[in-house]
């Protein structure tokens, strides 16, 4: 009896020690080895993360609850992710149609309020693995966009602009012709088709100018200049048309001031603003031109007049191409609607600005800040030039 209860003993031992042993080899397998973990449903697939991360386009994850698992900062930025769910009616509705048919989808659309902060996007949707996730990715067209609208605003307004002395032109050539036995008339409609061809001509010039400065080609003609020479050719293009309105032009300020650029570029842009001063200023009143240096590092040239002034929502968008306040008023004053268009881009081809300062009924400033070519010495100049 004790010889058969041993043997039953030393049995279950050598079983339990056969059982510790195989468990012993099996968590040793299980350490050197860990079993690959099953991901849940609506994991984003292993690398995915870190594609999205280096994508320039603005890029969403959604799972088939149509919440978002993942987004880039810029998808968040532009409004599309809110929290994690997916912005826009027209991205969730891609979003669900690609999830049930797997089919790739492309589209156009707008983001936002299409008045205020409306962005466009071409937007892209795929089926992204198992388990209902969607990729959404979205390239920001509303720049691409904004310079499409801006071509054609231009060219429509050059039609439209080189229509009306072309127009005028043809029509004063048939009355001439008409008119041929009457000197008096003749003299008369030759002048007005002189008026018409130097409009004409200057509408070209100034196409011809701004075609030039908003490109991205370094000045062709870049030295250093002498701001005392610009000033003084500027006015002297301007003497004529302001002796015919009686304004007083006067300059003034601090002299001897150069920067770096093409002196031909800055003295169009300081002559257009003089012209506006003196087209939207009353007669028998003063332009006054100043020079003067901000730090040691700026100068700035200042065209101020005591004309109508400008309301100022209009004054963001006076230095657009063709735009105008009042295109009766600029009608009359002969303008192409390409000046101050012209003299922001000469201002930031010469890595200065233009700013303004105008209150209605009270005038305004137009500043060109440009930087120097070196610090030079201050020079007052009191001397002030004046037509009557």
């Amino acid at each position: 009896m004790n010889v058969e209860l041993a043997a039953g003993l030393a049995g279950s031992v050598g079983l339990i020690a056969g059982l510790v042993t195989g468990l012993a080899i099996r968590f040793s397998e299980h350490a050197q080895h860990p079993p690959i973990p099953i991901p849940p449903p609506n994991a984003v697939p292993p690398g995915i993360a870190s594609v999205l991360s280096v994508l320039p386009s603005s890029a969403v994850v959604v799972d088939e609850d149509d919440r978002v698992l993942r987004s880039s900062s810029a998808a968040r930025a532009f409004g599309m992710v809110s929290g994690d769910r997916l912005i826009g009616d027209e991205l969730l509705s891609m979003a669900r149609l690609v999830r049930r048919d797997g089919e790739i989808r492309e589209r156009e659309i707008q983001v936002g309020h299409p008045r205020r902060d409306g962005r466009w996007f071409a937007v892209r949707v795929a089926p992204l693995g198992a388990h209902g996730l969607v990729l959404v990715l979205a390239e920001d067209l509303t720049e691409l966009r904004r310079v499409e609208s801006i071509r054609r605003d231009f060219a429509a307004n050059v039609s439209h602009e080189l229509k009306t002395p072309v127009g005028a032109l043809m029509l004063l050539a048939e009355t001439v012709e008409g008119a041929a036995d009457d000197e008096v008339a003749v003299r008369r409609f030759a002048g007005r088709m002189q008026l018409e061809a130097a409009r004409l001509s200057s509408l070209v010039q100034d196409l011809i100018t701004l075609s030039h400065v908003q490109g991205d080609e370094p000045l062709a003609k870049e030295k250093t200049v002498s701001l005392d020479r610009v000033a003084a050719e500027a006015l002297d293009r301007c003497r004529m048309k302001a002796e015919g309105r009686q304004i007083e032009l006067a300059i003034g300020g601090a002299g001897g001031m150069q920067v770096q650029g093409d002196e031909e570029l800055l003295t169009t842009a300081l002559r257009n603003l003089i012209d506006n001063a003196v087209a939207y200023s009353p007669e028998r009143t003063r332009v006054g031109i100043e020079t003067r240096q901000t730090d040691d590092h700026h100068v700035e040239i200042s065209v101020t007049d005591q004309g109508i002034g400008i309301p100022e929502p209009e004054q963001e968008r006076i230095f657009e191409r063709f735009y105008r306040v009042d295109p009766a008023r600029s009608r009359l004053t002969g303008g192409t609607g390409l000046g101050l268009a012209i003299v922001k881009h000469v201002a930031t081809k010469h890595g200065g600005e233009v700013v303004i300062w105008s209150k209605e009924g009270s005038g305004s400033t137009f500043t060109l800040r440009l930087p120097l070519a070196s610090a030079p010495r201050k020079v007052e100049n009191p001397v002030r030039e004046a037509t009557q």
